[in-house]
């Protein structure tokens, strides 16, 4: 059984560091594959967040794709700390699951129409929403099989 020390917490957000990255890889296919099948390009509207927040402007195409690219992956594997805290405080897998997929898509809805970078879900459309669900579900699901694989503690 796991204590609740700082340890066990450091612990907690290596691991769930790791399956961050896992979980995004997973997120990564799974959105490619979507948008191949669909025949439609990436959102910028993730990158273009980043940016405001930390105050970045790429300058040219390669800079502007090379930037989101670092924005998906650091994004994404940060996220994964979030659910190692999750294990930290020693809730059931399917339940941080559930409260990391709630906390990581609730923020994109709100954060992305807030910084003014894409508009508010209600002006998506039924299948867009769907689909990014779907895609951020991959990532909590990848990342929390990828946590419970790594995690040596239970």
């Amino acid at each position: 059984m796991k204590t609740m020390r700082v340890g066990a917490l450091a612990a907690d957000i290596g691991v769930g560091l790791a399956a961050g990255a896992a979980g995004t890889a997973a997120m990564t296919l799974s959105s490619s594959l979507e948008m191949k099948f669909r025949r439609r390009s990436g959102s910028s509207a993730p990158a273009q967040a980043v940016g405001k927040v930390l105050g970045v402007e790429p300058r040219g195409e390669t800079e502007r794709v090379r930037f989101a690219t670092m924005a998906h992956w650091g994004y994404g594997t940060a996220w994964g700390a979030v659910r190692g805290v999750l294990a930290w405080l020693r809730l059931p897998p399917p339940a941080a699951t559930a409260a990391h997929l709630g906390l990581v898509w609730s923020t994109e809805l709100i954060m992305l129409p807030a910084l003014g970078v894409a508009p508010p879900a209600t002006q998506w459309g039924r299948s867009e929403v769907a689909i990014d669900a779907w895609h951020h579900s991959v990532y909590a699901a990848a990342t929390s099989a990828a946590y419970q694989l790594l995690d040596h503690n239970r």
